[in-house]
């Protein structure tokens, strides 16, 4: 009888990440929970186990990639599929007055990201098989003064993952780039400007199914795709002169 999946949630205590957990716990997956704040790891882990799953927790941090190489040594030897949900928005203009916090979300969103996945590709590899989900940004789709750095990263991040998708497809891998809008998120509370946010829940169910489907790229909620390619679209002269 085959083991049933294994997902490993990388910045388990996001919401989405906590709702993915629900999703893939009532369908009788396992789940090896990963983030820094192990309290709540441990709150959801307990919610997974009623649900009849098996879940663990182990510590993670993105922002420190020299830990990426032993925490990926202590994962078991099973294949694996990868949820990646952590990522850091600090507003452009506090990052306008401290080029630390530049540093700082970049080191988590792309740099962390990176790290991480590329010592997780081996072992993808070697397994021939699983799924990787990595919940983005439409942000990273065009540099706009109100969050330049943050889309920058995303969109290094972005083009990272298309080159991994091509290489890991190679051995039976999907990978998922889910370019998200706005959500009803920690990250995104009190943010000005929000429009038509769409539910933590609602994001797990699609990266999911995506990850099932095998999909590469999809926007959440779905009409970001019509809402980006408009900006995309717009002329440079232009598009320097507007307030987005």
């Amino acid at each position: 009888m085959a083991d049933p999946p294994l997902w490993l949630v990388l910045g388990a205590s996001s919401s989405v990440a906590r709702a993915f957990t629900r999703l893939v716990a009532a369908e009788g997956g396992e789940v090896i929970l990963a983030g820094r704040d192990l309290a709540d790891l441990e709150a959801s882990a307990a919610d997974a186990r009623l649900r009849g799953a098996a879940a663990e927790v182990r510590p993670f941090d993105a922002g420190d990639p020299a830990s990426h190489a032993l925490f990926v040594a202590a994962l078991p030897a099973r294949p694996l599929n990868i949820l990646l949900a952590f990522g850091l928005m600090h507003p452009q203009a506090a990052i306008d007055s401290s080029p630390e916090l530049a540093e700082q979300v970049i080191r988590v969103n792309y740099q962390g990201a990176v790290s991480i996945l590329a010592r997780l590709e081996p072992l993808l590899e070697a397994a021939g098989q699983g799924a990787v989900v990595v919940l983005s940004s439409v942000a990273g789709d065009r540099g706009r003064p109100s969050n330049f750095v943050y889309g920058s990263a995303k969109a290094g991040l972005n083009t990272y993952l298309q080159g991994l998708r091509a290489r890991l497809a190679r051995h039976g891998v999907s990978v998922t780039t889910v370019k998200a809008g706005f959500m009803d998120t920690a990250m995104s509370y009190g943010l000005p400007g929000m429009f038509l946010v769409a539910s933590p829940e609602a994001a797990a169910q699609v990266c999911l199914l995506a990850a099932r489907r095998k999909r590469n790229v999809l926007y959440f909620p779905f009409f970001w795709w019509l809402i980006m390619a408009i900006i995309k679209a717009i002329p440079e002269g232009v598009f320097k002169r507007l307030r987005l």
